[in-house]
């Protein structure tokens, strides 16, 4: 009994330091999976010089700091800006005749980034079928239109949006971590997520193809759905029947990834996709967030290895797969419930915005 005790109170710590990892990561704002999202500025050429201009800003943004478009000065009102409210968004409407010569090397700029600590998305769309985008942020808070998208410029813009968008989006990050605890060994982790990987690939791919067409919000409620099976599936002890969940958590991975593919392809929309360069875009937010999920997942497996082998002075990380199944109840449902409790809350509140 004596030798048995410090292996369990091991287990316990290692467990609850990492469902302490897990609570950091719920300190996100609950009410979204995702932060305040980036205002956008979108100009859509209508007739030669002429554009439909679209300014949308979050309404949680403070009015003591205001974030605000400041479009070339070639650019002259044709009809005054007409203002709309969404429950969570604030849009303005206009339209600006900016002269018939090309926009290439005007610049735009969006003011009270710093201050409001948001980011903001320019996005034009011309009429030769050319979309251009950039991201904005608090230290360039200023784009010049380029003569063409260059590939280099999307390969590194694109690869940085993935990576941004996987790491940010919490539902996401907690889908991957039930992954690494529902995984028995490594192997089984590995094809798991793999599996996982390829079937958010392909929905995106078809998604942002315009092969496939799903709202957004049927698909933030099904990713909620996914995250609560699968958080059911890690609460159930090793006395139960083993589910096909279990035996087959590389198909499990697979199905609910298509549902996460979604999700991504949405913010893929939002940003947009030039169209001269449509593939290597695609593949590069594909590879951003692969990097994003395996750093997350590296850096999970690092903080259990060095727990694992501070503690038992062990260098294995046996303990970091299928751990959940070899603890005692009171042990185990510390990160299961933490997430199934997140996950069922997402999905309620998800739910009454797609039905309200």
């Amino acid at each position: 009994m004596l030798k048995t005790l410090p292996s369990r109170c091991c287990a316990s710590i290692l467990l609850n330091c990492t469902a302490g990892l897990l609570l950091l990561l719920c300190l996100v704002p609950m009410a979204s999976a995702h932060p305040l999202a980036p205002s956008l500025l979108q100009l859509q050429e209508r007739e030669a010089g002429q554009f439909d201009v679209l300014w949308k800003r979050s309404a949680l943004v403070s009015s003591r700091t205001p974030v605000n478009p400041v479009l070339p000065a070639r650019c002259s009102e044709v009809t005054d800006p007409r203002v709309e409210r969404e429950s969570s968004a604030l849009l303005v409407r206009w339209r600006v005749d900016c002269g018939e010569e090309s926009l290439e090397g005007t610049s735009f700029e969006v003011q009270g980034l710093v201050e409001s600590k948001t980011e903001a998305l320019v996005r034009i769309q011309l009429r030769d079928g050319r979309q251009i985008s950039s991201l904005l942020r608090a230290e360039d808070s200023m784009f010049v239109v380029p003569a063409r998208a260059q590939r280099m410029d999307v390969l590194r813009d694109y690869t940085r949006y993935g990576l941004e968008h996987i790491l940010s989006g919490l539902d996401h990050l907690l889908f991957v971590f039930g992954l690494l605890l529902l995984s028995r060994s490594l192997r089984s982790l590995v094809e798991t997520v793999t599996s996982f990987t390829l079937g958010h690939s392909l929905t995106l791919s078809l998604y942002a193809l315009d092969w496939v067409r799903i709202p957004s919000n049927i698909a933030e409620v099904a990713i909620a759905g996914s995250l609560l099976i699968l958080a059911c599936e890690l609460a159930r002890g090793p006395e139960q029947p083993v589910t096909w969940m279990r035996r087959r958590p590389w198909l499990m991975a697979a199905s609910f990834g298509l549902l996460h593919g979604l999700g991504f392809a949405s913010a893929l929309r939002e940003l947009g996709l030039p169209q001269e360069e449509l593939l290597v875009a695609l593949f590069s937010f594909n590879v951003g967030i692969e990097l994003g999920q395996l750093a997350f997942i590296g850096a999970t497996l690092l903080l259990l290895w060095g727990i694992t082998r501070a503690l038992l002075g062990e260098a294995s990380i046996a303990l970091s797969t299928g751990v959940l199944l070899n603890l005692p109840a009171r042990v185990r449902w510390v990160p299961v419930y933490g997430m199934g409790a997140l996950s069922a809350y997402w999905l309620f509140v998800r739910m009454a915005s797609w039905l309200g």
